[in-house]
C-alpha cells in the first residue's frame, strides 16, 4: 500500500470498529434511563435489577470503547495532518466540545451513577443516568456536527493562503447534511441497542434460566420494543437524507447517464480526476436498505408475539427465540454498511468539493504508514474482541445480587 492507501485504511478500521461501540454505548444508554424511570416510578423490583443489569454491560462497552476513541483521536493527528492544517479551525471546534463532553462531563456523570446505588436518592440517582444520556446525545450531536462539514462545508471563509477558517458558527449548526443524518445515527443507535437487550433476553429464555420474577421475559419486551421503534425512525430519517444529499453530494448516488454528466461536471469545475465514489457504495446503499426493512418485519412479528406471553409459552412460536438471539450481529454490520455510504461516498474529498484525501494525509513513507496501519489495526481489534468477551460473559452469567432496598440506610441520608 502507498501512504495514502495506508493512511485510509488505517483509519476506516479504526472508525468503524469505534462506531460499533458508539452505537451499542449510544443505545443501550437510553434504555437502562427507561427502565430506571420505571422502576422510580413504580417501584417494581424487576425493573430496578434490569437497570443496573443492562447498565453494567453497558458501563462495559463504554469503557472499552474510550479506549478506540483516543486512537481515532491519535490517528487524525498524526495521520490526517493536511486536514488538521487547512480545516482545522472549523473542524476542530466540534471535535473539542465532544472531546470535553464526552471525556469530562458524560464519564463523572456515569462514575457517580455506577457507584451511587443504594447510596443516593432515587430520583437523584435517576436524574445522573439521564445527565448520562442527554451528554451521550450531545456528544453524538458534535461528532456529526464535524462530520456534516466534510460532508457539505459550510460556515467557512478562506484566507489568501487557502486556509479555511471559522465565519459562521450558526452555519454550522443548521448545515443541510446533519439533522437527518444525526436522527438516523440516534435511531440506528436504538435499534442496536433493542436488539442486543432483545437477543441477549431470547437466549435466556431459551435455555429456560430461572426466571422467577420475569426479568429476561420483561427485558425481552422492553428490548423488542426499543428496537422496533428504533427501526422504523431510522428507515425514515434514512429516506429523509436523499434529498439533501442530491444537492449536496450529486456523485455519491449519481448512476448511469447522469454519473458521466455529474464526473464531467466536476472535472469541469476542480480539474482532471476521477469524482466518482466505488461501487462499494451503492451495493452498502442496498445492503443496508433490504436488511433494514427486513429488520423491521421481524421485530414486529416478535412483537406481536409477545401479547400475552405467545412467544414464550407456545411452542410454535418458540422458533422466533433462535431468530431473535441469532440477530445480534446484523444491527452491527447494518450500520457499518450506512457509514460506508457517508464516508466512502464523498471520495475523493476529505470535505466535499474543498479538500481532496490525497491532500488531506501526512506527508510519511509508505512503509511508516503501513507499519502504523498494522500496528493500530491490531490494537483497536484487540480492544473489540476483549469488549465483546467481557460483554459476552457478564451477558450470560445474567443479573446477580441486583436487589435494591426501597429505603436508605439512616447512616446514608446525608447523601440525600
Amino acid at each position: 500500500m502507498n501512504a495514502l492507501d495506508a493512511a485510509r485504511w488505517q483509519f476506516a478500521v479504526t472508525a468503524s470498529l469505534h462506531f460499533l461501540f458508539v452505537a451499542l454505548t449510544l443505545g443501550l444508554v437510553f434504555f437502562v434511563a427507561s427502565v430506571q424511570t420505571r422502576y422510580v416510578r413504580t417501584g417494581e423490583e424487576v425493573y430496578g435489577r434490569m437497570a443496573r443489569f443492562w447498565g453494567s454491560l453497558y458501563a462495559i462497552n463504554y469503557a472499552v470503547g474510550i479506549a478506540t476513541g483516543l486512537v481515532m483521536e491519535f490517528e487524525i493527528g498524526l495521520n490526517w495532518s493536511g486536514l488538521d492544517r487547512i480545516t482545522g479551525d472549523v473542524f476542530g471546534a466540534p471535535l473539542a466540545l465532544e472531546t470535553l463532553i464526552a471525556f469530562v462531563l458524560e464519564s463523572t456523570l456515569l462514575g457517580m451513577w455506577l457507584f451511587g446505588w443504594g447510596k443516593l436518592n432515587k430520583k437523584l440517582h435517576l436524574a445522573l443516568i439521564w445527565g448520562v444520556a442527554a451528554t451521550a446525545l450531545l456528544s453524538a450531536f458534535w461528532v456529526m456536527v464535524a462530520n456534516s462539514f466534510l460532508q457539505h462545508p459550510v460556515g467557512y471563509a478562506l484566507d489568501a493562503d487557502g486556509t479555511v477558517r471559522l465565519a459562521d458558527f450558526g452555519a454550522l449548526l443548521t448545515n443541510s447534511a446533519l439533522w437527518f443524518a444525526l436522527g438516523h445515527t440516534v435511531s440506528a443507535a436504538m435499534l442496536t441497542g433493542g436488539i442486543f437487550v432483545a437477543s441477549v433476553s431470547a437466549w435466556h429464555v431459551r435455555r429456560r434460566r430461572a426466571d422467577g420474577d420475569g426479568f429476561f421475559r420483561t427485558s425481552l419486551r422492553n428490548g423488542l420494543r426499543s428496537a422496533l421503534v428504533g427501526t422504523f425512525f431510522t428507515i425514515g430519517f434514512g429516506y429523509a437524507q436523499f434529498g439533501p444529499l442530491d444537492e449536496n453530494q450529486p456523485t455519491k448516488l449519481a448512476g448511469g447517464d447522469d454519473a458521466a454528466a455529474q464526473q464531467a461536471a466536476m472535472v469541469a469545475k476542480h480539474g482532471p480526476g476521477d469524482y466518482l465514489p466505488g461501487s462499494i457504495v451503492g451495493t452498502s446503499l442496498g445492503v443496508m436498505i433490504m436488511v433494514a426493512n427486513l429488520l423491521f418485519l421481524i421485530l414486529l412479528v416478535a412483537q406481536l408475539l409477545t401479547f400475552r406471553d405467545i412467544l414464550i409459552t407456545r411452542r410454535w412460536a418458540r422458533p422466533m427465540l433462535w431468530v431473535l438471539t441469532a440477530l445480534i450481529p446484523v444491527p452491527f454490520l447494518t450500520v457499518i454498511a450506512g457509514w460506508i455510504v457517508r464516508e466512502e461516498g464523498r471520495q475523493p474529498w476529505a470535505v466535499y468539493g474543498l479538500l481532496k484525501t490525497a491532500d488531506a494525509v501526512s506527508p510519511m513513507s509508505d512503509r511508516t504508514l503501513t507499519l502504523s496501519t498494522i500496528g493500530f489495526t491490531v490494537l483497536v481489534a484487540g480492544l473489540a474482541l476483549t469488549d465483546w468477551w467481557l460483554l459476552a460473559r457478564k451477558a450470560r452469567r445474567g443479573p446477580g445480587d441486583e436487589f435494591l432496598p426501597e429505603t436508605l440506610p439512616a447512616r446514608e441520608e446525608v447523601l440525600v
